[in-house]
């Protein structure tokens, strides 16, 4: 909340009495301000309560697993609406992703070899396993119908190019045949 200006008072009033009671209204009308916004502020998933929380979860399909932290859960719910716009193609999907903090993945779709409906989502080792219960959580959510999912993992390797010069001569002989 904004804090109201101060009261400007004339100079013969900003003393004794007169001081004491702008102060004290400064602070009452600055608690009244904030009592009266505090109904639109629990609108707001990630500034609400914690009860209001799961009420507005309730209200977007969101159901809250097992140890999920509160910070993840209010993204959840932030982003419910925009998830499940975004379910039905590859770029939503890993729009999906990145919006909850995976970070970066690979979907691939209709591999050849593969039957039509495998799905293979790549990503790394680590986002595998600190995020494995809220990747279940949004496959199940937000997966299409009719489709298997398969985790690949992806592995970087740190690698070291050097670019060197090196010289080389090269000559070029043409020949010219005289007719007798």
């Amino acid at each position: 909340m904004t804090e109201l200006p101060a009261f400007d008072l004339p100079v013969w009033m900003n003393k004794g009495q007169v001081a004491k009671l702008a102060a004290a209204a400064h602070r009452w009308f600055t608690r009244l301000g904030e009592w009266a916004l505090w109904p639109l502020k629990q609108l707001d998933p990630m500034t609400c309560r914690e009860a209001v929380l799961e009420l507005i979860a309730w209200q977007r399909d969101i159901t809250r697993f097992k140890g999920e932290p509160l910070d993840l859960f209010r993204l959840r719910v932030r982003y419910a609406y925009a998830n499940a716009r975004d379910a039905g193609s590859v770029e939503g999907f890993k729009q999906i992703f990145e919006r909850l903090g995976v970070g970066y993945v690979e979907l691939e779709e209709r591999m050849p070899g593969r039957d039509w409906d495998v799905v293979a989502i790549r990503l790394s080792d680590n986002q595998l396993a600190q995020n494995e219960s809220l990747l279940s959580t949004l496959i199940q959510h937000y997966g299409r119908t009719c489709r298997r999912y398969e985790w690949k993992i992806i592995t970087t390797i740190p690698m070291e190019i050097q670019v060197v010069e090196f010289s080389n001569d090269h000559l070029t002989e043409t020949a010219i045949l005289e007719e007798p």
